[in-house]
């Protein structure tokens, strides 16, 4: 298993639990990948294509749904709207969270249109942690390793699944793997209890507000092909100039951390298996801004990939 973000995290819990050996070999340990970096809500943002997204996206949904009984995952069902400066239909994906159009009343000032639904919320440095200790749970090891490509790592099991998120364009010589860089801001919450994204089409910049019990994460960018981690402190201050300007409350908010991670992103996310000799090489990554929320449903056809193969563990 290679990686250890929340794509890989998963894929190995699941693994793991179905009864097979598993050991994660990553560079970065879970609390050092995009994924601790993420705000992080389910959307499926930035993933294609759209059929297969939507079911992957509806089985994490209803495993993340259930997880949020259990306080330890980081996971909380939220409220919120999200709204639009111009006129636009209901997002694909709205009827799995039975989405219902907002009343005037409920739009922010500057929006005219908006869904009202309740998601998962995930704070993602505690969800990770939790998936971690799972993992261990279900005898899985953790091994701090670098590979230059997966051949390398073909070389010491008969199955590896590779679930590198952006270093697949290194690991796996794709190019089609393109980084699409994110920044957010983690602030003090002053008592904000539901969530607000701004799902304007063409919007220049991404603003949303996650509520968490302690903080708010505050959102975003969307920068392509920005392969630097180094936080901005000019995009950071551009953050929470939005973010303020639709709630007010969160005016004079201490900043807690900045946080900045590289999408994964691909014209589709890559769920395929490869077959030399012996061996099986299965890929999971490319799911843009939506790896939390394909990552149950990705996982779990994973598992039915490996258990229908030949190879044994």
């Amino acid at each position: 298993m290679i990686g250890a973000g929340v794509a890989g995290l998963t894929t190995a819990v699941c693994l793991a639990e179905s009864g097979m050996k598993v050991r994660v070999d990553a560079d970065l340990a879970p609390g050092e990948t995009t994924s601790a970096a993420a705000g992080a809500m389910w959307d499926p943002y930035l993933a294609e294509p759209r059929d297969l997204v939507e079911r992957w996206a509806r089985t994490t949904l209803s495993e993340l749904t259930a997880l949020s009984s259990d306080k330890d995952t980081g996971i909380r069902m939220v409220e919120g709207t999200q709204e639009s400066r111009t006129p636009c239909p209901l997002p694909a994906w709205g009827s799995a969270v039975g989405a219902r159009q907002c009343t005037p009343e409920e739009l922010r000032h500057g929006f005219v249109t908006g869904w009202r639904y309740r998601a998962p919320v995930v704070d993602m440095p505690r969800y990770l942690g939790y998936l971690a200790r799972r993992f261990a749970q279900a005898g899985g090891s953790f091994r701090r390793h670098r590979y230059e490509t997966v051949a390398e790592a073909m070389r010491e099991a008969p199955v590896v699944v590779n679930c590198s998120g952006s270093g697949a364009r290194a690991l796996a010589g794709d190019p089609e793997v393109e980084a699409v860089r994110g920044q957010l801001v983690v602030v003090e919450n002053p008592g904000i209890e539901s969530f607000f994204c701004d799902d304007t089409p063409g919007a220049d910049e991404l603003t949303y507000v996650y509520p968490h019990s302690e903080t708010v994460v505050l959102g975003g960018t969307s920068d392509r092909d920005d392969w630097d981690v180094t936080p901005d402190d000019r995009a950071a201050d551009q953050i929470v100039h939005r973010c303020v300007a639709v709630e007010p409350s969160l005016a004079g908010a201490r900043i807690l951390e900045h946080r900045v991670g590289l999408r994964p992103v691909r014209k589709r996310v890559r769920l395929t298996e490869e077959r030399h000799k012996d061996a099986l090489l299965v890929h999971n990554y490319g799911h843009g801004g939506a790896g939390v929320t394909l990552s149950w449903g990705c996982a779990q056809e994973v598992v039915e990939r490996v258990q229908g193969s030949r190879v044994t563990n």
